[in-house]
């Protein structure tokens, strides 16, 4: 029954986290490093950005299915419905409910992103914090540094340059807007700072999860 409880209580704080990553897209000053690559792919096919970021999404889990040898079931089935939750949350945040905030001035769109960041960090440091539904990018990076010993924080860095890389790669070639701004930089102080202020409440208040 706990069990149960804390994958509801994960699948709630991934919908808030989609709700705040739509605030940092639709305020319009950057997004941070992975979700610019998102966005730019996005807006290059004309598919909705909570779509891609399930494609992405998707890709990452096939992979961490194929590292883990198909042998993870319950968590790929809880992951899974994580992914498309997050996606379809995204794009009904941003195409629907936060649509009209992009064209608020530029000091209000800088107060919504970094609200949006603070939200989504906030909540990704409460899912860390259950440990039962992680982000598919994240596990995959996990997997690789127990096989490689290479850091999971290099690794994860690598994915950050090379979803910049994309990201400007693309928004030049198809003459693009570009969404590495200073949203990007703010994104990179925020959200770590958000997620490790949740998961070190939780721990503090609730106990430290096995």
């Amino acid at each position: 029954m706990k069990l149960i409880l804390n994958i509801t209580k994960s699948y709630i704080f991934y919908i808030i986290s989609a709700l705040g990553v739509s605030l940092g897209i639709v305020a319009n000053i950057g997004v941070s490093s992975y979700n610019s690559m998102n966005l730019a792919v996005a807006t290059m096919s004309d598919i909705k950005v909570g779509t891609i970021t399930t494609f992405f999404n998707i890709i990452f889990l096939l992979i961490y299915m194929i590292l883990t040898k198909f042998n993870e079931k319950y968590k790929y089935l809880v992951q899974g419905v994580s992914v498309f939750m997050f996606g379809s949350f995204i794009n009904y945040f941003t195409y629907n409910i936060f649509s009209g905030l992009s064209s608020l001035g530029y000091i209000q769109r800088l107060l919504i992103f970094s609200g949006g960041t603070v939200i989504s960090g906030l909540s990704i440091g409460i899912i860390i914090y259950y440990n039962i539904i992680t982000f598919p990018l994240e596990n995959v990076c996990i997997k690789i540094s127990q096989m490689t010993k290479i850091s999971f924080m290099k690794l994860r860095y690598l994915v950050d340059v090379f979803s910049l890389i994309i990201s400007v790669g693309i928004s030049m070639v198809g003459d693009l807007p570009i969404y590495v701004r200073e949203g990007t930089i703010i994104s990179m102080f925020l959200l770590s700072l958000s997620i490790n202020l949740a998961k070190d409440y939780a721990e503090k208040n609730n106990g430290v999860k096995s």
